[in-house]
């Protein structure tokens, strides 16, 4: 890896405090930049990346265009491009930033997949009462109750739930945190799972509070890997008849709130948004409910 860019992994690590999947995204897309620049001859080495112009980024993105690259995908190579530049200005390496002044491609709205109400309960109703089978219940169950993602359900410990005020603190992308609500079957849950695994905790750490949440079959903290893998499963017994992602549990969390009435701010506060643009994508399918109930219900409805 080029000094310059090892240099940027460090900032975003230590000054930006990104999530380590943000921070190898970032690192990937700029590492990619450099390879093509130096293959197609724009630049001799990485040492030269402060010295590019615009219109070779331009050619760049047009080389990602030709590829069928998604757009979504160009957006955020655009935006590690932007982030890398920046830096480097602020370390006094660059005069411009090349990347400042393009515009990211327009995308298709996003309609976030997500479980009906009966779907989220048949997928709750699968139970078992070994170890693994009380884990993957309590899982499930925090994960719909609190609308959390992957990496934050994985990075949960013991000490983050509080029972008494049906609380968790939850660390999100960045490493920020925020206080979540826990919903009285997510805490039961939980709750049967810890005293399952009460002995297995204290042969690993004397304080059971000081343990992460979920654990593999061998007392370490469970991978998102295994989370998703343990998600498919339980949809498949299910008999929901269709292929989710963990993901969709999120979504169904948010869309289920917006449709009993919840506020899109505090929708927001609750997943961890940092912009409320990226939570509006919930009015969408909001919307889309209402038209299939309007097409359906009323007597004048254009498809009557």
């Amino acid at each position: 890896m080029n000094n310059l860019i090892r240099d940027f992994q460090t900032y975003l690590q230590v000054e930006r405090n990104v999530s380590d999947h943000t921070r190898l995204a970032y690192i990937s897309d700029v590492e990619e930049f450099a390879g093509f620049l130096q293959k197609n001859e724009f630049i001799k080495d990485a040492d030269s990346l402060p010295h590019v112009e615009a219109e070779t980024v331009r050619v760049y993105l047009g080389y990602l265009f030709r590829k069928k690259v998604k757009k979504v995908t160009v957006n955020r190579k655009i935006s590690s491009l932007r982030a890398f530049y920046k830096y480097l200005i602020r370390a006094g390496k660059a005069k411009i930033n090349p990347a400042g002044l393009i515009q990211s491609a327009k995308t298709e709205k996003y309609i976030p997949i997500f479980l009906s109400v009966d779907e989220m309960f048949d997928l709750l109703k699968v139970k078992s009462d070994t170890i693994p089978g009380l884990r993957n219940q309590a899982m499930l169950e925090l994960f719909y109750s609190c609308g959390l993602r992957l990496s934050e359900l994985a990075g949960l410990d013991v000490n983050d739930l509080d029972f008494n005020q049906a609380l968790v603190k939850v660390r999100g992308k960045g490493k920020k945190e925020r206080i979540v609500p826990v919903g009285g079957p997510a805490l039961n849950a939980v709750r049967e799972y810890l005293k399952k695994t009460a002995d297995v905790r204290k042969k690993i750490n004397n304080d059971v509070w000081k343990n992460p949440l979920f654990l593999n079959l061998r007392g370490k903290r469970i991978t998102v890997r295994s989370i998703a893998r343990i998600v498919d499963e339980v949809t498949k017994k299910s008999g929901i008849g269709r292929k989710i992602s963990p993901h969709a549990l999120r979504h169904s969390f948010a869309t289920h709130l917006l449709n009993a009435g919840a506020d899109l701010r505090a929708i927001q506060e609750l997943l961890g948004h940092e912009s409320l643009s990226t939570t509006q994508k919930y009015t969408a399918v909001n919307i889309n409910r209402m038209m299939e109930i309007y097409d359906k219900a009323h007597p004048r409805a254009k498809n009557k």
